[in-house]
């Protein structure tokens, strides 16, 4: 009943920028923290960056500095934008939340599909 569907991913060159986003569609009842991840090849997934419903925002230190993250809560959509771009930075990103349903009678952690972002020359 709920999808978190992701987009802007693609082909940069180093120092490039790109701008992610991510909404959360479907029966909706509440969305707290908004985040997201990413997997290298041959990696584990690890945490890029998470808001809070606050807008509290905590950065991994590999892109503090160049990434920021930001929500509209009215479109139930949380973004990542990437400056500085480096070919480390190549990864599948996946968008996560917090979400409760209106069915649903706690929150539960939520995942899209994933956009792969590839920084190459």
């Amino acid at each position: 009943q709920v999808q978190l569907v992701e987009s802007g991913g693609g082909l940069v060159q180093p120092g490039g920028s790109l701008r992610l986003s991510c909404t959360a569609s479907g029966r909706i009842f509440k969305i707290n923290s908004m985040g997201w991840y990413r997997q290298a090849p041959g990696k584990q997934r690890e945490l890029v960056a998470n808001i809070s419903s606050g807008d509290s925002a905590n950065y991994a230190d590999s892109v503090k500095r160049r990434f920021t993250i930001s929500r509209d809560n009215d479109k139930n959509t949380v973004y990542l934008q990437m400056n500085s771009l480096e070919p480390e930075d190549t990864a599948v990103y996946y968008c996560n939340a917090q979400i409760r349903g209106l069915s649903w009678t706690n929150f539960r952690d939520c995942w899209g599909k994933g956009t792969l972002v590839t920084v190459s020359s």
